[in-house]
């Protein structure tokens, strides 16, 4: 079951590792970024969704996968290194993004589209996409490894903005096998729909827990988050279908010439 949820988790631990085919021929390089991540899949309200989703775009739910049946995405991001396009090192940050799968209506390509977020430092407000906002952002991660071998480990999130608005996560698990992939997906705004940027990445991928699979790893989980954009999606009625660690994350990140 492991070897199986690892090879699955390559192509489908989150809309994020979708392919979209081809570079295009010109490109601009924005950065570099090795990073360790935390994705949340969850099953929200399908008419709140419908609320975010910019027009000429429709909801895609992931279709296979551990994440199958996720509509909406949180993913907690931190920064370990970060290099501009020259090379140069950069200040490295928190972010806490919700973004959900969609497709242009009328094509058949899912691909992640940015909807909310926080970030530690105003230089990444509101952000590329246009959608995040500044908050206080705290984090602890703590790794055992027993004397056969076996890894658990706790992390905390916590963003909390200055009107009051948070979002936060708990979460204690035990690790499995993480899968070795790379991936290229291009990542939209749901705030300017016509802007995207192409993410190049390398990553292991944990699956952890992953209901459609029938697998759980997870021995806590606690997930909060208020706010006038967070609150309708998280009233309640939410599930968590999915949890995937992701301890290495390498990405570059491009911008095509005509943005």
């Amino acid at each position: 079951m492991t070897s199986r949820l690892a090879r699955g988790a390559l192509g489908a631990a989150a809309f994020v590792l979708l392919a979209v085919g081809p570079a295009a021929a010109q490109e601009k390089l924005v950065g570099t970024y090795g990073e360790a991540r935390i994705l949340l899949g969850f099953k929200v309200s399908e008419a709140a969704i419908q609320k975010i989703v910019p027009d000429g775009w429709e909801s895609s739910p992931v279709a296979a996968g551990p994440s199958k049946g996720a509509n909406l995405f949180a993913t907690f991001v931190d920064q370990l290194t970060v290099q501009d396009p020259d090379g140069k090192p950069s200040v490295t940050i928190r972010i806490a993004a919700i973004n959900f799968p969609a497709k242009k209506k009328g094509t058949e390509a899912t691909v992640p589209m940015v909807y909310a977020g926080f970030a530690s430092d105003s230089s990444y407000v509101p952000g590329a996409y246009g959608t995040f906002g500044l908050a206080k952002a705290a984090l602890n991660r703590d790794t055992r490894i027993d004397p056969t071998g076996k890894s658990t480990t706790e992390e905390s999130w916590e963003f909390r903005a200055d009107n009051g608005e948070f979002i936060r996560l708990q979460v204690l698990y035990d690790r499995g096998v993480a899968a070795l992939g790379k991936a290229e997906t291009k990542v939209y705004s749901a705030v300017t729909p016509d802007f995207y940027r192409i993410y190049r990445i390398q990553q292991a991928v944990d699956a952890v827990r992953s209901t459609s699979a029938g697998t759980d790893q997870v021995k806590k989980l606690v997930f909060e988050a208020s706010g006038a954009k967070l609150s309708p999606l998280f009233d309640g009625s939410h599930q968590v279908v999915s949890v995937i660690s992701l301890p290495w994350y390498w990405r570059q990140v491009f911008l095509p010439v005509t943005q």
